[in-house]
């Protein structure tokens, strides 16, 4: 069964805001067994919404709307799918006594506006929103479901979890989806899909591999269509361990999880922890960690250290170092991860400097010149890197190798 998702507003479209209810949904869609045949952002305009539901007509089975629900002039989503659909509005009663009761909750005067959430076009079943005024309606018209919800986020997931994936699942017979993913760390996309060409060209019809590349990383997910999960569990792990198997040390994690997520797990179940000492990157690495719940159990903290005197009085960088060698060396990022772990008091330590960009760079040293450093008490690794001259892309790619180079000394020490 294929799905399409349309999404309306202006704000959307002029970036005001960000499109987050597209993705949860196909997740959650995805997870039903329902594929999702394609995105789309529309404005708030007549000709552009009945275009957009005329051709989602065409890919897809059932059609999810999302937006233009409100009280206002500029929200014409109800009056479009009326005249989509050729019908008349109608007041609901069940709508207007949803919408009388929340305003009866709050004291709040009913006005003529607010009343107006109740009116729908008369060919849909309204599903009550119990988190707001705006209903949701579903329409079952020329073979094809339209499903239309309010654009707030959390009025929008109420009704999928408890009303619209429900109602689906009690309506069709939906196929398995399984998807599996393989992160990886340290070696491009178009080299790994060199390594694996044999494994990928083996894969059944019923198989497809993706690459999801991103700075310094790439995930393969492996996802499979049909009807019997057992079957099709069994076909991917195999596939996936064949996959792992020919990868090798770039293979991080075997789920959907990011690298810092991988280093959490594996330092909570070893009793580690972690400081940082971050120039560069002025915090990045410790909000990739700090991000995810019980962090606390590995990550101490650490200190962002961009000027000399910060890193002389909490990291202990002598004085003499800096000024000789300069903040960008291989013999400052030697002091700051080794004074993470003297003034933290972790196990092990990340610390990084560099010339993110766009100024601040020289001859000999360039802007995306970073220098990485990752040790425990027992061993050290420092390597030297030059990126790019893109700030934000150099602070994310320290980020992620320093990382890599984390993982694989705690592979190497922690065997």
């Amino acid at each position: 069964m294929l799905a399409e998702i349309i999404t309306i507003g202006d704000e959307i479209l002029i970036g005001q805001i960000v499109d987050t209810n597209s993705a949860w949904m196909a997740g959650q869609l995805n997870n039903a067994g329902i594929r999702i045949k394609q995105i789309s952002s529309v404005s708030d305009e007549r000709e552009h919404i009945l275009t957009a539901l005329a051709e989602a007509a065409k890919r897809a089975d059932i059609i999810f709307i999302t937006g233009g629900l409100g009280p206002t002039k500029d929200d014409i989503t109800k009056k479009t799918l009326a005249e989509y659909f050729g019908v008349a509005m109608v007041e609901n009663a069940e709508a207007l006594s949803n919408v009388t009761r929340i305003f009866e909750r709050y004291k709040r005067p009913l006005l003529a506006i607010n009343k107006l959430q109740a009116e729908v076009p008369e060919n849909c079943e309204v599903i009550i929103n119990k988190n707001g005024t705006a209903p949701g309606m579903w329409f079952n018209e020329g073979g094809k479901v339209y499903v239309s919800m309010p654009g707030v986020p959390f009025e929008m997931m109420y009704m999928m979890e408890e009303e619209v994936i429900p109602k689906i699942k009690a309506l069709f017979k939906l196929p398995v989806i399984i998807h599996k993913t393989i992160l990886t760390v340290g070696e491009g996309e178009s080299f790994l899909a060199e390594r694996i060409a044999d494994i990928e060209d083996s894969l059944p019809e019923y198989i497809k591999l993706a690459y999801l590349p991103k700075l310094g990383q790439v995930r393969l997910r492996l996802s499979a269509y049909g009807n019997d999960e057992t079957f099709l569990r069994e076909e991917v792990d195999e596939f996936a361990a064949k996959l792992k198997q020919r990868i090798g040390s770039f293979v991080v994690a075997d789920e959907d999880i990011p690298l810092e997520k991988v280093i959490l797990n594996f330092m909570e179940a070893k009793g580690l922890t972690l400081s940082v000492a971050e120039s560069c990157t002025g915090g990045y690495i410790s909000h990739l960690f700090t991000q995810h719940a019980g962090s606390s159990k590995v990550f101490y903290g650490g200190a962002v250290s961009y000027s000399y005197e910060l890193k002389e009085s909490i990291l202990g960088v002598k004085h003499e170092t800096l000024w000789q060698y300069g903040a960008v060396s291989e013999q400052t990022v030697k002091e700051m991860v080794e004074g993470a772990l003297l003034n933290f008091k972790s196990d092990y330590a990340i610390a990084v400097t560099g010339i993110a960009g766009p100024g601040g760079g020289t001859p000999d040293k360039p802007v995306g010149t970073v220098w990485i450093a990752v040790a425990s008490a027992q061993k050290s690794v420092i390597k030297k890197f030059t990126f790019g001259n893109r700030r934000q892309q150099n602070i994310e790619r320290s980020a992620t190798t320093a990382l890599f180079m984390l993982n694989t000394l705690l592979k190497d020490v922690e065997k």
